[in-house]
């Protein structure tokens, strides 16, 4: 039993793609619940909406039905790379979806983990923090030039 809820603490930290191999973005989270109530809150499968080639999860219909109305309101920035990594390197990284920051009604996602090799841990957040404004104009400077053609 112990067993379990140590992998199951893994994986919810665990970094994901914005998009995963099986189409389903943010690693499952609710990217409503990101502003309302402004926590990572994991979506039911059953509870979902395709927007973009990416399928969305919802952890209630009422956020569903958000989205539907409005998706570009709630799409995380930088199509859900860290934006750290978008703005000081100018590199696509994936991120952990319970690491995030919502700033003038924009989502930004960020990469925390333990590097597998050195054993340290990186939460990309915390330097964003620090130079908010900046990194912002950075990221959305560098992403004009890495955002994909659609």
């Amino acid at each position: 039993m112990i067993l379990l809820i140590f992998l199951s603490e893994q994986k919810a930290n665990a970094q994901v793609d914005p998009v995963g191999k099986d189409h389903v973005a943010i690693g499952g989270y609710d990217v409503v619940a990101y502003f309302k109530p402004g926590k990572a809150i994991k979506g039911n499968p059953a509870i979902s909406a395709a927007h973009n080639d990416a399928v969305y999860y919802f952890s209630t219909e009422e956020n569903r039905q958000a989205f539907m109305k409005e998706p570009e309101k709630y799409l995380p920035q930088y199509d859900g790379y860290c934006a750290l990594a978008i703005g000081a390197q100018k590199k696509r990284v994936n991120i952990n979806p319970e690491t995030f920051k919502v700033t003038d009604g924009r989502l930004f996602l960020f990469y925390n983990s333990t590097h597998a090799l050195s054993g340290n841990r990186f939460n990309s957040l915390e330097p964003w923090v620090k130079d908010e404004n900046r990194l912002i104009q950075k990221s959305d400077e560098n992403w004009r030039e890495m955002k994909p053609k659609r």
